[in-house]
């Protein structure tokens, strides 16, 4: 694995930079290996494991629904060792096993585009520079919070998914909990039994009463797929694959945590909320698992957004390459921002980075 000592210098040329070491970053870094591609991996945390080492204690192997799953390994058993230990363990020795070039820590700050053709990607006082590069930062850095009136008097505990203390934390206190995704229905899993709690959500909750089969996942992905090969903004998997409970969250059903869903609030007040109708709701807590949006701000000067806001990516190359830039491949957003469809856009990524050499050296 590459060290600091390692990095080449600037003036160097790579074939490829990868941006990101989770687990989209590590299969691209895997296949760009075995296709014998020249490339460095830059992470922007001090330690393997990518987003997993940043999640919180109560998240366990039995929780991740496979998403550690790297090519040509064995992931961590379905325990209830905590993930953020036993994920960051297993890519290290991923990260050994393939000797991948991972050099952190890393942030990257812009991506630039020269005249010759070759991009720099520079953080700080570091520059490389390189013929293509696969993003793969994904979603963590991220976090997306909806501005609601009021917001700012409300006097209670407020936590994005990102800093989510585990469910001890809300014994006792009347929880609120924001937001229609997987992570939403596991945190009401978790403190249902624990305390009180109300579920707000923008939309009615669409529940899955079939099997999530490896094909229904595939067709999942697919229609994900239709919104950024259109260069719309991403939207989440579960959008389009619905919810499921698991066993772990079936005491919170039997409490009525899911059947009390509500519309959300009108506006935030010192101690609760306001609803549509007038009423008002004393809340002492309140957790917006309301998702993230793609860290991808240091691709800007590469100006790669569609006139519909999003990036396109070009499905013929699986929805990995951005139709504005050959050079660019992205990984860790739309559909490869899930379990299902990270792998799959590793070996992509590094399928398209061999295509845009070859049309390099053929100009």
């Amino acid at each position: 694995m590459a060290q600091a000592a390692d990095v080449p210098e600037s003036t160097d040329v790579l074939d490829s930079v990868v941006i990101g070491a989770g687990q989209a970053g590590l299969s691209a870094s895997y296949h760009l290996s075995r296709l014998g591609i020249d490339h460095v991996v830059l992470d922007a945390n001090e330690h393997p494991g990518g987003a997993w080492q940043h999640r919180w204690d109560a998240l366990t192997m039995r929780d991740v629904h496979g998403v550690a799953e790297l090519p040509g390994s064995t992931p961590p058993p379905l325990t209830r060792e905590q993930a953020n230990s036993a994920i960051p363990e297993y890519f290290a020795g991923y990260e050994d096993e393939h000797d991948l070039p991972i050099v952190r820590p890393v942030r990257v700050d812009r991506v630039e585009s020269g005249d010759d053709g070759i991009l720099t990607v520079r953080a700080g006082d570091r520059s490389w520079r390189t013929r293509t590069i696969v993003n793969a930062t994904g979603t963590w850095t991220q976090p997306f919070i909806p501005h609601y009136p009021g917001a700012e008097t409300f006097r209670g505990e407020q936590f994005h998914t990102v800093a989510y203390p585990g469910p001890d934390h809300f014994r006792g206190k009347r929880t609120l909990v924001v937001g229609g995704g997987a992570s939403a229905v596991q945190f009401l899993g978790a403190i249902a039994p624990l305390t009180d709690t109300l579920w707000v959500t923008r939309r009615e909750p669409v529940w899955r009463t079939d099997d999530f089969t490896p094909e229904a996942g595939i067709a999942a992905v697919a229609l994900v797929e239709q919104r950024v090969a259109q260069g719309l903004p991403p939207e989440s998997v579960v959008s389009v694959t619905g919810l499921a409970l698991r066993e772990q969250e079936r005491e919170a059903e039997r409490l009525g945590a899911y059947a009390a869903r509500r519309p959300m609030f009108e506006r935030l007040e010192p101690t609760g909320v306001r609803w549509a109708d007038g009423t008002f709701e004393a809340v002492d807590a309140i957790i917006w698992a309301t998702g993230f949006r793609p860290a991808i701000a240091h691709l800007a000067p590469l100006q790669l957004r569609s006139p519909a806001g999003g990036i396109q990516l070009d499905r013929e190359g699986r929805g990995t390459g951005a139709v504005a830039d050959e050079r660019v491949q992205l990984v860790g957003y739309g559909p490869s921002a899930s379990t299902i469809g990270a792998n799959r856009a590793g070996r992509a990524a590094a399928a398209g980075v061999r295509r845009a050499l070859k049309v390099r050296q053929a100009a």
